[in-house]
């Protein structure tokens, strides 16, 4: 009896060390984005002078107003989307592709091929051999220069191989065989209806991924039209810096330093925000498809 009282007793001590460990962190995490939001509407000079910790003070979108009045951010809204719809689409398949043949025992050469994979993932040719590369496939300054370079994450490739591995049953996989089912039919009926959480996972990776991308836009992209919103933001900040700079009136440099704080702040959150909102939606494979298939059994 006494030692189950010891039990509970250790059962509630444990929840409250994890209870204030997590509550640490979600204020470390959650913090942050809460002052930027609160930042990015409020007025600048109380910015600048550290008055604003946690919520808006003298309410003002001019940050906003600024960033939207730019006609090239829905040029830039467009294309972040279209390259992450497009580009997702395609790493999801050739993840999908490759990860399935080598997750099969029956797949000869399938160990070899797994180590020439994870070589690229250590050592790679660099910036200006993957440059030529683009360049003599003819795609600097389209489309596809966003989309074919990273069209396969090996990290990603390595976690739905070991989740096809360790989660969808062999047995099942046999029975659907021997049922005259094709490699393609077992792919498309069995594995990947069973294997919806780390899909869920490794879309929103690259989806993430493609939205934040700006260095590929910066090497390989010089039509204005195929911009990304990245791009666009980085340019509309640096151009109000200066603006600041070559200013040489004290009032008006005054100014736009304020308007340059209030700027900063709207970027990160109109960047960030559609990934923010897609989250939630996502979140509940989190559990199901990150650990599941790390585990053998």
């Amino acid at each position: 009896m006494n030692l189950g009282a010891r039990e509970n007793f250790g059962d509630r001590m444990f929840n409250a060390v994890n209870l204030v460990v997590l509550s640490a962190i979600l204020v470390a995490v959650l913090y942050p984005l809460i002052y930027v939001i609160s930042a990015s509407v409020s007025d600048p000079m109380l910015v600048l002078q550290g008055k604003v910790w946690l919520w808006p003070r003298d309410l003002t979108f001019e940050a906003y107003k600024r960033v939207f009045q730019n006609p090239d951010i829905l040029i830039g809204y467009r294309n972040t989307i279209l390259y992450t719809v497009i580009g997702t689409c395609i790493n999801i398949a050739m993840t999908i592709a490759g990860a399935y043949p080598l997750s099969r025992k029956d797949f000869i050469g399938r160990n070899v091929l797994m180590a020439l994979i994870t070589f690229t993932m250590f050592f790679s040719g660099g910036i200006i051999p993957t440059y030529l590369v683009v360049k003599n496939l003819g795609l600097v300054n389209t489309f596809w220069a966003m989309i074919l370079p990273n069209a396969l994450s090996v990290f990603n490739l390595i976690i739905m191989r070991t989740f096809f591995q360790n989660t969808i049953p062999v047995e099942l996989q046999e029975s659907a065989f021997m049922d005259g089912a094709s490699n393609i039919r077992i792919l498309r009926s069995v594995v990947l209806p069973l294997s919806m959480p780390i899909i869920a996972v490794l879309i929103l990776y690259y989806a993430v991924s493609h939205w934040n991308s700006f260095f590929n836009a910066l090497i390989y992209l010089s039509g204005r039209q195929m911009y990304p919103l990245q791009l666009f933001l980085r340019e509309l900040l640096i151009q109000n810096q200066m603006e600041q700079m070559l200013s040489g009136d004290s009032e008006s440099m005054i100014q736009q330093m304020m308007i340059a704080e209030g700027l900063k702040y709207a970027i990160i959150v109109v960047s960030s925000l559609p990934v923010l909102i897609m989250y939630p939606f996502l979140q509940k494979y989190f559990e199901k498809g990150m650990m599941i298939g790390a585990i053998k059994g």
